[in-house]
């Protein structure tokens, strides 16, 4: 049977609705020999699925159904067992990262300013057991910077190679899966080949931060905070594990609204909570006030590689960005103009309506634009369905108007001022240029044999 979205004969999303009567809290054990029944599974075991269908169920396996479906609270929960039994052995460090863009949620949601929420939500996770708690940023930087590089690279060689460009983002998984599963080959070049902040938060973890503490990377359990449900896709990818020590770059990702209700199920709010310091990568060192990229309501890769596009390939300073809606708010074009010529022109295309559009100009070779900044949720990362959805599903538009107020008012922080990136290049990647930067930021997106048409798809 299909859903309105889907070309095969069974769907996640069909799944979905059936199965809502199975999402109920399991209750508290009260069997002291069941250990896996302690206090932390006071919360459901309930089955956790992608929100929004990316496209058609062909874009999830069988497999990868159930890898995403084990990503939930009771992995949080399993570590801290682990870590209260004599075996030493088997004890991990668990290391939490917190998306830069669920940090406003917790904010409007809870009536506090963004550094006290990050403060509480710290204060809140160390209570649990969680020994680190780091923010983004800092990948975040890493991504923005080598895509700035890249995009000058391929601009460059625009004459000479068929597919550089245009080129398109990389940070949001919704959009890769759909890219690599279903528009395959005319699409996948053009995605640029820096890591997203999470995979490159999962490396500096697992890689960076593993040898500072003396640790193995199987020894470290790390968890990602996220907006939406698709990053639980791409920790998946076999691109982010390590064979030698079979260990995934990011071991878990939760959503910002699972991590609410296991406040929910604990009667805590973040207002009770004692307030903790951000852990940072660098020792006993913490992280100060939260700081964002550009950008309204995402990382921002649109607005810092036109500006930095802008300095390095004609010598402009660009100030500030004017963006021009186009059929409606979540399609944007930004140009810059030079001796009364267009010499640049981005476009910023938020759900995948638009991103449909898009591809068909792009095949059709009627495709303007130099950079896109694809987002796979309308309105941008702010409004992953993992965050800002009411009870019935549906987008909460007053939390989602609070929560980029809470947004737009965290100060900018430009990637190329952090003095602790570019320790990192030095010290840990061996230079700007070197080969390690390749082999740990960047990856490559290809085309998956896919049965399925994207035309086939009713939008």
């Amino acid at each position: 049977m299909k859903c309105e979205n889907c070309t095969k004969k069974e769907c996640s999303k069909k799944q979905k609705n059936d199965d809502k009567q199975n999402t109920s809290v399991d209750p508290l054990s009260t069997n002291d020999e069941n250990e896996e029944k302690n206090e932390f599974h006071k919360l459901a075991g309930a089955k956790i699925f992608l929100s929004d269908c990316l496209a058609c169920d062909n874009c999830v396996t069988s497999e990868e159904g159930v890898r995403i479906f084990q990503q939930n609270q009771k992995e949080l929960f399993r570590i801290l067992n682990l870590n209260k039994k004599c075996d030493t052995s088997k004890h991990k460090v668990l290391a939490v990262s917190i998306c830069t863009q669920s940090l406003p949620y917790f904010a409007a949601k809870f009536n506090l300013c963004v550094n006290d929420a990050a403060k509480r939500l710290c204060g809140f996770l160390k209570s649990l057991g969680v020994h680190y708690v780091f923010d983004t940023t800092i990948a975040a930087d890493f991504s923005i910077l080598e895509s700035q590089k890249e995009f000058v690279q391929r601009y460059r060689q625009r004459n000479q190679e068929e597919h550089a460009l245009p080129m398109f983002a990389s940070a949001c998984p919704g959009w890769i899966r759909y890219a690599e599963r279903v528009l395959t080959n005319p699409v996948t070049p053009h995605i640029c080949t820096a890591k997203s902040p999470q995979q490159i938060m999962g490396s500096l973890v697992k890689g960076y931060f593993a040898r500072q503490q003396n640790l193995s990377p199987d020894k470290i359990f790390h968890i990602i905070v996220a907006p939406c449900y698709d990053k639980k896709l791409e920790a998946l990818r076999e691109d982010f594990y390590t064979p030698l020590y079979n260990s995934q770059d990011v071991d878990c990702v939760l959503t910002s609204g699972e991590i609410v209700q296991i406040m929910e199920q604990k009667n805590i709010s973040m207002k009770e909570v004692a307030e903790a310091a951000v852990d940072s990568l660098f020792g006993e060192i913490k992280e100060e006030d939260v700081v964002r990229h550009d950008g309204r309501r995402s990382d921002g890769y649109l607005e810092h590689i036109f500006k930095h596009a802008a300095k390095e390939l004609f010598d402009m300073d660009v100030q500030e960005i004017t963006y021009k809606i186009l059929k409606n708010k979540d399609f944007q074009e930004v140009t810059l103009e030079k001796d009364g010529e267009t010499v640049l022109r981005f476009a910023a295309a938020y759900g995948f309506r638009n991103i449909q559009n898009m591809v068909l100009k792009l095949k059709k070779g009627k495709f303007l634009y130099h950079f896109v900044e694809v987002l796979a949720c309308p309105g941008g990362c702010l409004n992953g369905k993992g965050q800002a959805q009411t009870e019935d599903g549906k987008p909460d538009k007053v939390l989602l108007s609070q929560m980029e107020e809470v947004y737009a008012a965290i100060p900018v922080r430009l990637p190329e001022t952090s003095l602790h990136v570019q320790k990192l290049y030095q010290d840990w990647l061996e230079g700007m240029d070197s080969k390690k930067v390749q082999e740990t930021l960047h990856t490559k997106y290809c085309a998956v044999n896919q049965t399925a048409s994207s035309m086939d798809i009713k939008w």
